[in-house]
């Protein structure tokens, strides 16, 4: 065996000469693959000012000098790529997206809590937007996503709301679903449990002023919502 099982990294071989050379390189992968910290899985080319110790998911479409390097991890060491991949399980923090990752072989990094052999998964997730707020309602460019099960809706108001008295926060036809009269002055909170209920279509959230219509401020906005995928296989 030359290498060991489940990172590929090299073993020093009896009466290697330069041992250290085979320890340094086996060092410098055990960094870049334990502990993952993605910085993406969806950049299809490498960055333009990269540093020692990033490293990236490569997805399908990959260029330049990710080329032909799908489904592996980009690793920059020493000032140049270096490519593994992965192993089925293996978890990494994606950090563009702020969410933890499961890979498998076929189907790439999926925030899965639970995943069949065939790709069907469950999947929970946070959607957040900041908000900035206009006229008598605003909806969310960011949608609750078709065939996903909300568990709740919460908001802050990061930038206080001017022209309203308060705001609704709900859907379309269902205004203050996920709370009603929110205050209005920077730091107010609101946790908006429900049901939970699924949506079949991509979904925004909107808010709705009350006591006149909004002039400014900002809420942020986040969608705590659970996905579900079919079997790709």
């Amino acid at each position: 065996m030359s290498e060991t099982p489940n990172f590929s990294l090299p073993l020093v071989a009896a009466a290697q000469a330069q041992k250290h050379v085979t320890v340094n390189e086996a060092l410098l992968l055990l960094d870049a693959l334990a502990s993952l910290r993605l910085e993406s899985v969806v950049e299809t080319a490498p960055p333009g000012s990269p540093v020692d110790g990033d490293r990236y998911g490569v997805p399908a479409g990959a260029s330049g000098a990710w080329s032909g390097h799908a489904g592996e991890i980009a690793a920059r060491i020493g000032g140049g790529w270096v490519f593994r991949a992965p192993a089925l399980g293996q978890v990494g923090y994606v950090a563009d997206e702020a969410r933890l990752a499961v890979f498998r072989p076929g189907l790439g990094w999926a925030s899965a809590i639970a995943a069949s052999p065939n790709g069907a998964s469950l999947s929970p997730a946070v959607i957040e937007e900041e908000v900035a707020l206009t006229g008598p309602f605003v909806d969310t460019v960011a949608v609750i996503p078709a065939r996903a099960l909300v568990l709740a809706v919460s908001v802050r108001t990061v930038t206080a709301v001017t022209g309203a008295t308060s705001y609704d926060c709900g859907l379309a036809g269902e205004p203050s679903k996920f709370g009603g009269s929110l205050g209005a002055g920077a730091g107010s909170t609101n946790v908006g449990v429900v049901g939970p209920f699924a949506v079949y279509a991509d979904t925004p959230v909107r808010l709705t002023a009350n006591g006149g219509d909004f002039t400014g401020g900002a809420v942020r906005v986040a969608m705590q919502v659970i996905g579900f995928t079919a079997p790709a296989a």
